[in-house]
């Protein structure tokens, strides 16, 4: 365990991964890059191990957490590849049918993190499923960085359908009660909008730091949004002004959170790139969010 305090790591290093682990630069120039804030008494190996992400020591509910029935499940997807496997969740006491929530990876397949998050969602009351859109090259590989590589060879039209397709397999389910949302997580934010966009019966949709549909889309929409965004997120949030006004022009339902000085990812407790305030405050806003549409 290396002893880098996140406050010591300049913000271009952050800037770095982020371009890291959006592919807009490759391993070789990262670590290349990265070298040039090496200084003092901190290595380039150091600074690597503090960006990645550590899944062991942040969970936040365990996979076998008594009060949740939690498994794999595996659904159709003709336009996407085939079979999809899944991670399905809901509470173990669960007395009536409950509103469903599709959860939404980012783009290095069903890693533990997100997991982790679908655990949170039936925890609030929800039947919650989040598809592994790797499932046709194998699943999720244990590993963020082969993840990534993995995901890049998929088609994104593709594994959109993947995910249409789990919102059509969690509204049919029997615990269910026809009430379904989507919350999502980078490229899950970018799905999250696009499931707004093709699914005139979806009843909430969640993007964090997603990438906006085109306007011309944004009459499609009919779902209420919730947008979570991360102020040093220059990439996503230039697309923030034009979406807003689409929004705005076509008299449609959202809410849209900018939250200061906090990275892309901000969400996502197995990276310093976690902010905690900014972090609880997104997350309970989406389950109260949930809790008014999807009961």
């Amino acid at each position: 365990m290396n002893n880098i305090k996140k406050e010591d790591v300049k913000q271009e290093v952050f800037d770095l991964y982020d371009d890291y682990a959006h592919n807009r630069i490759n391993r070789r120039d990262f670590v290349q890059n990265l070298s040039v804030y090496a200084v003092g008494g901190i290595t380039v190996s150091s600074l690597m191990s503090f960006l990645m992400p550590d899944y062991k020591n942040t969970l936040q509910v365990q996979p076998n957490d008594p009060r949740l029935k939690s498994e794999y499940v595996n659904y159709d997807s003709p336009k996407g590849g085939g079979n999809i496997k899944a991670l399905l969740c809901m509470p173990a006491d669960a007395k009536e049918k409950l509103g469903g929530v599709v959860v939404v990876h980012e783009n290095r397949g069903l890693n533990p993190y997100i997991e982790d998050v679908a655990r949170r969602v039936a925890l609030a009351g929800f039947i919650a499923i989040a598809p592994d859109a790797l499932t046709p090259l194998g699943g999720y590989p244990g590993d963020d960085d082969k993840g990534r590589e993995m995901q890049a060879k998929r088609d994104k039209n593709e594994m959109l359908e993947n995910f249409i397709d789990a919102y059509t397999y969690l509204k049919n389910n029997k615990d269910c009660n026809g009430k379904v949302g989507v919350v999502g997580f980078c490229f899950g934010g970018w799905i999250a909008n696009m499931m707004a966009v093709r699914l005139p019966d979806l009843s909430a949709a969640v993007p964090f730091y997603g990438t906006q549909p085109a306007a011309e889309d944004v009459p499609q929409i009919h779902a209420p949004l919730l947008l979570h965004y991360a102020g040093l997120d220059t990439h996503v949030d230039e697309g923030w002004p034009a979406y807003e006004a689409a929004l705005k022009a076509n008299h449609k339902e959202y809410t849209a959170y900018i939250y200061p000085n906090v990275n892309h990812g901000f969400h996502n407790d197995t990276t310093p790139r976690y902010d905690k305030a900014a972090a609880e405050l997104a997350w309970q806003r989406t389950i109260d969010f949930f809790k008014e549409k999807l009961k």
